[in-house]
């Protein structure tokens, strides 16, 4: 059976020291780049593995960073952990992920798993508001996108992201309008649902009455479109002109109703999203939405996390509006045949 390679054959092989190779291993960033492309090199002609049991037994902690999410069936939050894979990759890291499928307690026993499994630190990207656990200090653990009890937190400014939405609408005409809103338990879904409201009730003031109507559900495709059907299933000088969604899969179960009902988006019924998603820009019409920055995001989450002392304070990013096919200006009512409009 051939003899394993070590870290003395690999610091042989790249012809540095074997500190050298142990602060590679290790993700040092002090290391030289001619230095650490050496042993990366050598490591790959060698085909060494490193020893990650034993190192945890040294360290008391892996080269491990948990990541937990709500639903991992949702494109943004997929989208999100492949982010976080690279982020922790480029710094020498891996990546065990867990979904907690919207359930608190799972989400805490994912969180006491990944602590028996002496992970380098945890991201968590909160089922609820309510989630959250008392865990040991040596272990950093970072939010991502929704709080995670009372730990420091890396999302969207989804304040600022929501009134870029807003703007767009009512700078298209639209006075009619629904909020398909998200959960109530998460603050993400309260910040993006307030931040709206607030917006087109400014424009009130100033600029005219709103007709805002507000409807809660899920993030998923099913509320969406369940609640544009009730919507749009109304006369059409009752229903909306626009409707804007807490979600891409709630604007995506949108468009859909509204095809059913035959009605055509964008000359009758604007449609926004909220995270551009993969399939924001593959439906039909192409979805005007909100990006989110995931890969920023997720770097810092992940820069955070492995910063010495790790962050302690939260960071906001700003998203911003994509323009697509699926919002258009308000439809100008027909006149009659005696001149009056209707």
């Amino acid at each position: 059976m051939a003899k394993m390679p070590t870290v003395k054959d690999v610091a042989e092989h790249a012809g540095v020291s074997v500190g050298t190779v142990s602060r590679v291993l290790s993700g040092e960033a002090a290391v030289k780049p001619m230095l650490r492309e050496k042993v990366n090199d050598a490591i790959s002609a060698l085909g060494y593995r490193p020893n990650v049991t034993a190192r945890a037994l040294r360290t008391s902690r892996t080269d491990v960073i948990g990541l937990v999410v709500p639903d991992i069936t949702n494109p943004f939050f997929a989208q999100l952990a492949a982010s976080v894979e690279r982020a922790a990759l480029e710094c020498g890291h891996s990546l065990m992920l867990a979904s907690s499928h919207n359930d608190s307690e799972a989400e805490q026993s994912h969180v006491s798993a990944f602590l028996d499994r002496s992970v380098r630190g945890i991201i968590v990207v909160a089922s609820s508001d309510g989630s959250g656990l008392d865990l040991p200090a040596s272990v950093p653990v970072i939010s991502l996108d929704r709080r995670f009890g009372t730990f420091p937190l890396v999302s969207t400014n989804h304040a600022q992201a929501a009134t870029l939405i807003a703007d767009h609408l009512y700078g298209l005409g639209h006075r009619r309008i629904a909020y398909i809103a998200g959960p109530t338990d998460t603050e993400a879904g309260r910040i993006r649902k307030e931040a709206f409201v607030s917006r087109m009730e400014g424009f009130a003031k100033t600029g005219g009455a709103v007709d805002l109507e507000i409807v809660y559900g899920r993030f998923d495709y099913e509320s969406g479109e369940r609640i544009a059907r009730n919507l749009l299933s109304r006369r059409a000088q009752d229903r909306p002109t626009a409707i804007a969604a807490a979600s891409d899969q709630q604007a995506i179960g949108a468009l859909r109703a509204a095809r059913d009902l035959k009605i055509d988006v964008p000359r009758k019924l604007s449609v926004t999203g909220f995270d551009d998603i993969s399939l924001a820009n593959l439906v039909v019409p192409r979805l005007t939405t909100i990006r989110q920055p995931a890969d920023m995001l997720a770097r810092r989450a992940v820069s955070l996390l492995l910063e010495e002392p790790p962050g302690t304070a939260d960071e906001m990013v700003d998203g911003s509006l994509i323009v697509r096919g699926s919002s258009g200006p308000c439809p100008q009512p027909k006149p009659d045949i005696t001149g009056h409009t209707n």
